[in-house]
């Protein structure tokens, strides 16, 4: 889950970089480098989760806890909200689980 999260950061880094134009570059240059930058942690983040590296969870949960924000400020789109919330629910079931957390714990290791 925290790969698609990832590669949709991107995409939208990537569209925010197409659609530039004069009158908001200074903002659309900034949101596309935080999009793209926040994806490849994000990247990063995955890599080290598939590696059981224990450092990888963290940043992993505060991005599925932002997500749960973000979802509430979308209240008003209901399909959009939805979205997030089902993306953050499964990633941090998948993340705080009791397996997951054995397999990342250094002593298991």
């Amino acid at each position: 889950m925290v790969v698609v999260e990832a590669l949709a950061l991107a995409v939208l880094g990537v569209l925010e970089v197409l659609h530039l134009d004069s009158l908001r570059l200074t903002m659309g240059v900034t949101t596309a480098v935080f999009f793209l930058g926040y994806a490849a942690a994000l990247l990063l983040c995955a890599w080290g989760l598939l590696r059981l590296v224990p450092w990888g969870r963290g940043p992993a949960v505060l991005t599925q806890l932002i997500g749960l924000g973000l979802a509430w400020s979308f209240r008003d789109d209901p399909l959009v909200a939805l979205a997030l919330v089902a993306c953050a629910v499964v990633a941090l079931v998948g993340l705080l689980h009791p397996a997951t957390t054995a397999a990342l714990d250094d002593e298991g290791l």
